[in-house]
């Protein structure tokens, strides 16, 4: 019997018994009801009530610095705590440049570990356990991280930031001497970071792009690179795209690691081999020894900017990843 007869075979039976498998009147009913609203109770309590509970205790304490400053702490470059005179603009400025260079870095090296570990280049007893170290890095404590970019990655580094000085000083990106620690230090710690994201993820989406679209397109002639970069890493880009914005995220909030390697020191300067700020290193540095009011407010006001890029980042990935769907669906 083929799937019509048995369609027309069950339309036949619900007819003559008078079934209708839209109602919803029955036994037990009411528990499936409940089932559902608990459900949707628990995901907006999870997710909006939350949101809206760290939203209005950030505002809250932010406050004193909002009526004080209002909006041009956003543009002040002063941060004096004995003057109570503070801006954000020196914050702002390290964090967005610091997770700039940090994607900068880590998106080439988490597709290519994404590509390695899903095709077939090497045996599947050497990918396993490379994709599985690459994960392994997102499960270091940022403290560690940080440790190790200290004692580890700066000391390395430092040889490389001088030549880059030494030979490129006439272009304002390394125009700065070098001193170790800094934003561009800051910037490769974070992509080592963020790598295990984009990589992780980026696998995953690759491995889930049907097979048949690879066998096609090798059978018209494509050749491997044509294949990946003309058809994979299309199909698979609104995957890749999520991982880059989840990646992103964490490097705009992480804390000790970058606070640790990045200088803290409450300046603007274009050169990346300077040392920087971060919203995340001036709470942590700032917050336990805080008593003014203002100055907590100050500190909150930065939480706050913070909580906004970070919301307007992901809502920005949400709407492109359903034009790349809706593009697709075309």
């Amino acid at each position: 019997m083929n799937f019509s007869e048995q369609t027309d075979k069950l339309s036949s039976f619900y007819a003559e018994n008078d079934l209708n498998l839209s109602d919803t009147k029955g036994e037990k009913i009411w528990q499936d009801k409940l089932f559902i609203s608990l459900v949707w109770i628990f995901a907006l309590v999870a997710s909006a009530g939350v949101l809206l509970w760290m939203s209005w205790i950030v505002f809250k304490d932010a406050r004193p610095a909002i009526a004080d400053f209002g909006l041009d702490f956003l543009w002040n470059t002063q941060w004096n705590i004995s003057a109570e005179e503070f801006g954000a603009l020196p914050f702002i400025y390290g964090t967005l440049v610091t997770s700039a260079l940090a994607l900068a870095i880590a998106i080439p090296l988490g597709l290519s570990v994404a590509i390695v570990t899903s095709e077939n280049f090497l045996p599947i007893w050497v990918r396993s356990p490379l994709g599985f170290l690459v994960e392994l890095i997102a499960a270091i404590p940022s403290v560690i991280v940080g440790l190790w970019g200290i004692f580890v990655l700066v000391p390395f580094i430092t040889p490389f930031q001088q030549w880059l000085y030494d030979n490129f000083n006439w272009l304002f990106l390394f125009s700065t001497e070098p001193f170790g620690i800094g934003m561009f230090a800051a910037g490769v710690l974070l992509s080592i970071m963020i790598l295990p994201t984009i990589a992780a993820i980026s696998r995953e989406v690759l491995l889930a792009v049907p097979t048949e679209l690879r066998s096609a397109s090798m059978s018209l002639g494509a050749t491997r690179w044509e294949t990946i970069c003309r058809i994979l890493l299309p199909t698979a880009g609104a995957g890749i795209l999520g991982a880059v914005i989840l990646a992103l995220g964490r490097a705009l909030g992480e804390t000790m690691a970058v606070t640790m390697v990045i200088g803290n020191s409450i300046n603007i300067s274009p050169s990346l081999l300077a040392p920087g700020y971060t919203i995340p290193a001036v709470l942590a540095n700032q917050f336990p020894e805080a008593l003014d009011k203002l100055h907590i407010g100050a500190l909150m006001y930065l939480a706050l900017i913070l909580f906004a890029i970070t919301l307007i980042v992901n809502a920005i990935a949400v709407l492109m990843v359903q034009l790349i769907g809706l593009k697709k669906q075309r």
